[in-house]
């Protein structure tokens, strides 16, 4: 019998999604959306002094494993540097597309791994890390 594809845990996470909400100041803004499956993401994104981040929101129309990944995101992405931010899209990626064996240093990134083998989940999985990475990059001078 083959393993469930939506495991209470990521029920748990896509339900624990923090609502979009309205950010001190928004220094940079990202909207995504994955081609394989239609998902979209709009990210704003605060940062610090040091360019880390201090804060986002994200207004996210996803699976449940979209909703999951971007639920994980928001758990961890204080502090992060676009550097990190960066890091963490890579391995997510490679690990997704088994090209390492496990999902790098972003906690909780494990919880995904019912989706490694359909490959039509992986674009709703990868869009909050690419629109956090983009908005990092697209920072308002």
């Amino acid at each position: 019998m083959n393993a469930p594809l939506y495991t209470t845990e990521i029920l748990r996470l896509a339900a624990s999604l923090p609502a979009p909400r309205q950010l001190d100041r928004v220094d940079g803004t990202s909207e995504q959306r994955s081609p394989t499956c239609g998902s979209t993401l709009r990210l704003q994104v605060q940062l610090d002094d040091q360019g880390r981040v201090q804060a986002l929101s994200q207004e996210v129309h996803a699976c449940a494993f979209g909703q999951a990944s971007a639920s994980l995101l928001a758990a961890n992405a204080a502090g992060r540097s676009p550097e990190q931010v960066a890091e963490a899209l890579t391995d997510l990626e490679s690990w997704l597309s088994e090209r390492r064996n496990d999902p790098g240093n972003w906690p909780g990134l494990d919880a995904l791994a019912p989706a490694r083998s359909r490959r039509s989940r992986h674009g709703a999985i990868l869009l909050p890390f690419r629109a956090l990475a983009a908005a990092m990059t697209n920072v308002r001078g």
